[in-house]
């Protein structure tokens, strides 16, 4: 997602279709991109700060956007192994 300080053309085009659609009550709409990384093996301290390197110099562009980190288990894996989701644009 966008820095709360960059225009979001597309969010608010997005927000100004939705009464026309129905959908009354949403005050703001953002837009932003979803990464989810499948790990081999553990995601410990190590692997979560690669992952935070590669999110921060590759998947982001941290002049405009913020980004996340999140480790959640992946329903159908074996052993519902991890992964980790990196969402750009949730708060650091």
């Amino acid at each position: 997602m966008l820095k709360p300080e960059i225009l979001d053309p597309q969010g608010q085009a997005v927000q100004r279709a939705l009464p026309r659609l129905g959908f009354e009550g949403i005050s703001d709409v953002r837009q932003g991109k979803r990464f989810e990384l499948e790990v081999d093996g553990p995601v410990d301290d190590a692997a979560l700060a690669r992952i935070r390197e590669l999110a921060e110099s590759f998947l982001a562009n941290t002049v405009i956007e913020n980004f996340d980190v999140k480790v959640e288990d992946l329903p159908g894996a074996p052993g519902d192994a991890p992964a980790a989701t990196v969402t750009a644009g949730e708060a650091k």
